[in-house]
């Protein structure tokens, strides 16, 4: 089977060889193995699918209530009624007055009797012989029948070059050391089997994807990730990069001992244990490649500032990267506040720069005049040429795409060092998601905030006493504290967000007059959303109605109470770092959901969860379960699923198994590993490093 021979629609998908139509697994079945009459389908299809055929006596087209066609089949017992609500010219002709049809559908009590809507229909000849397989159904594009997969699917299978490349080729020491114990198939015939399962095959473990079929698959899928992942790692060891050993403490002169002079505070236990990690790192030859987890507030920032220092020490720039322009603003802010007492030059690039003030920028940043940059993603723009970058630190990584995490990670190398990376999130990664995709990855932790932090009390509030709310919220502001208004999510229509928030800031302006209310958007430009942010930091505004811009990044004290208005509307992670925005000065510090009713199961679930818990990892793990690795890792900007068939909860034991054979087959069998990646991940593979 060649390319040009597959259809193009199938190509569209990915679809174009025998080996992507092979790992193109079925996303459930349809039993066609049983036939029955249609006086035994009658009674055995009100309580669950069936299967009958039989010969069409008559083909009608209704307009009564609305357009519909109705066929009605018999055969020796009975007769069966079919209606469509939606259909085509070419299905009434399959369908006509002679014709013998097999139809697979539920029974229910219609209008004019026992009747079947919108069953499976097929014509075929009286003696058609059943089918010894259940059938298998496809994920599948708009306007791509299930037959045309299934038929190519077929012939994928027949095709001699597939059975090589689903060779069996891991060693049999392997096997017997590593997985005696799992009964499962060959690859071949774990494939050939979800494909084409016999008709007494357990639908429930195949459906949940626990039979030893899919358990074969998952492992060879999670093995091949996890020795890209490692292979990665060991990679990166070779690699040259700038050594920065620590500088003689107490001796004058030097940016770091310099900056923990200035601090108005003292680091924390977990902010010291992390320090010293991040310097270990620091002092090898080889580059960093960390994350720093810390919830909302923790002080992750000013540990990035402290690696930057070290840099800056051995005559090498840092850059600091951020995703929004409102969270890289702030990290300037800070970072000019701490270093230019010291006489570093600190630079700020962002898109929204005019056009000469980003060329002096860049400038600045190709002679090495600016020792420290801030800004977005405009620092990993062809156009930006650093002069000597000995770290890079990338916040909150996982909203950057996959391809802009490698991207910097190519750029940034040359041909005689790779600069040290340090990516941090506010987003604790679930054990299981940094088992899997951040292998490469050394994990720091701080797991204390800083003295004189008070934990956020939530509430969760019915949008029906939203009266209420405003009269609370005009006690609060009355002893001069501040407070935020967020506005719903409304992904659909950014139009539409921005007019939710016009009219809430309109109403509150109306409903207190004695405060002056500030209004901050996606939509504002960069230096119309400064002045608010600034204004509101200098309490010239007592509330802030906001959309999610303020999500990461603003630190603004006196700000202790949060109201989310349509908290329904958020997920875990986006509320979450919503709260973080409070809590950050001496005062009790309050976040109220505000939600409509009626409040569907999972929102409920969700609502409650933040009501009982601010433990970062514990609402990672449940946005996990809700939402997938794919928006956690900002891997669906590559339009890659990096895992198609491990469910990272439910397979979590079988991530260690696999952890356990990479390294075994790394260090026994370097020379299987290349057959195994091509095998899984082909061009995927380069994905897996950053």
């Amino acid at each position: 089977m060649t390319t040009k021979q597959l259809p193009t629609a199938l190509q569209k998908m990915g679809l174009d060889s025998p080996m992507a139509l092979a790992l193109h697994l079925p996303s459930r079945y349809e039993d066609e193995t049983e036939l029955f009459s249609i006086e035994d389908a009658l009674s055995r299809g009100r309580f669950s699918t069936v299967q009958t055929q039989g010969l069409v006596i008559r083909n009608q087209v209704l307009f009564r209530p609305r357009r519909q066609l109705l066929v009605t089949i018999e055969d020796d017992t009975a007769v069966l009624q079919l209606r469509f609500l939606n259909f085509y010219p070419s299905q009434q002709k399959q369908m006509a007055v002679g014709a013998h049809v097999r139809v697979r559908g539920d029974v229910r009590e219609g209008f004019q009797g026992p009747e079947m809507v919108h069953p499976t229909v097929r014509a075929v000849a009286p003696e058609t012989v059943l089918p010894s397989s259940l059938t298998p159904v496809y994920p599948a594009s708009a306007g791509i029948s299930q037959t045309i997969i299934r038929k190519a699917v077929a012939q994928a299978l027949r095709e001699p070059s597939l059975k090589e490349s689903l060779a069996e080729f891991l060693p049999s020491q392997l096997t017997t050391k590593f997985l005696a114990k799992q009964d499962w198939p060959s690859l071949l015939a774990a494939i050939t089997y979800l494909h084409q399962p016999p008709a007494d095959a357990d639908t429930e473990a195949l459906l949940e994807r626990t039979h030893p079929a899919w358990r074969r698959v998952q492992f060879e899928e999670l093995l091949a990730q996890q020795v890209s992942l490692k292979r990665a790692h060991a990679i990166r060891r070779q690699r040259r990069a700038p050594q920065f050993l620590q500088a003689q403490t107490g001796g004058d002169g030097f940016i770091e001992s310099g900056l923990l002079r200035v601090l108005p505070f003292s680091l924390t236990n977990a902010q010291q244990r992390v320090w010293a990690e991040i310097g270990n790192d620091l002092s090898n030859t080889f580059p960093m490649n960390r994350l720093l987890q810390g919830d909302v507030g923790s002080g992750k920032t000013i540990v990035a500032a402290l690696a930057a220092a070290r840099t800056m020490d051995h005559g090498y720039q840092a850059a600091v990267m951020a995703p929004t322009e409102i969270l890289a603003e702030q990290h300037y802010l800070k970072m000019k506040e701490w270093f230019e007492p010291l006489g570093i030059s600190v630079a700020w690039l962002s898109g929204s720069l005019k056009a000469k003030e980003k060329k002096l920028a860049q400038a600045a940043i190709e002679s090495g005049q600016a020792q420290l940059i801030v800004g977005t993603h405009a620092l990993i723009q062809e156009t930006v040429s650093f002069a000597k970058l000995g770290l890079a630190v990338i916040d909150e990584q996982h909203r950057f795409g996959v391809r802009q995490r490698l991207e910097i990670q190519q750029r940034v190398g040359s041909e005689l060092f790779y600069c040290h990376q340090l990516m941090m999130s506010a987003t604790p990664i679930p054990r299981t998601l940094a088992m899997t995709y951040y292998a490469d990855l050394d994990v720091s932790v701080i797991d204390e905030l800083p003295p004189g932090r008070k934990p956020i009390v939530t509430k969760v509030v019915k949008s029906a006493r939203r009266d209420e709310i405003v009269s609370g919220l005009r006690d609060w502001l009355g002893k001069g504290l501040q407070a935020y208004w967020v506005c719903p999510l409304i992904e659909e229509s950014e139009v539409l967000q921005l007019q939710t928030a016009e009219d809430s800031f309109a109403q509150l302006t109306l409903a207190l007059p004695e405060f002056k209310v500030g209004l901050v958007h996606g939509r504002l430009k960069a230096d119309e959303k400064a002045a608010v942010m600034a204004a509101f930091k200098a309490n010239e505004i007592q509330l802030l109605v906001a959309t999610t811009v303020i999500e990461v990044g603003v630190d603004v004290p006196n700000a202790a109470l949060m109201v989310i208005e349509h908290a329904e509307r958020f997920g875990y992670a986006q509320i979450h770092q919503l709260r973080g925005r409070v809590g950050r000065g001496s005062a009790d510090s309050v976040c109220i959901l505000m939600y409509a009713e009626p409040l569907s199961l999972a929102a409920k679930e969700r609502l409650q969860t933040l009501r009982e818990t601010a433990d970062g990892f514990v609402i990672a793990e449940r946005d996990l379960s809700l939402r997938g690795p794919g928006e956690l890792l900002g891997a669906k900007q590559s339009g890659d699923a990096m895992l198609r068939f491990v469910d990272l909860q439910r397979d979590a034991w079988l991530i260690e198994l696999a952890q356990q054979v990479a390294e075994y087959l790394l260090v026994e069998h370097a020379d299987l590993v290349e057959r195994h990646l091509e095998r899984w991940l082909g061009s995927r593979a380069e994905f897996l490093k950053a």
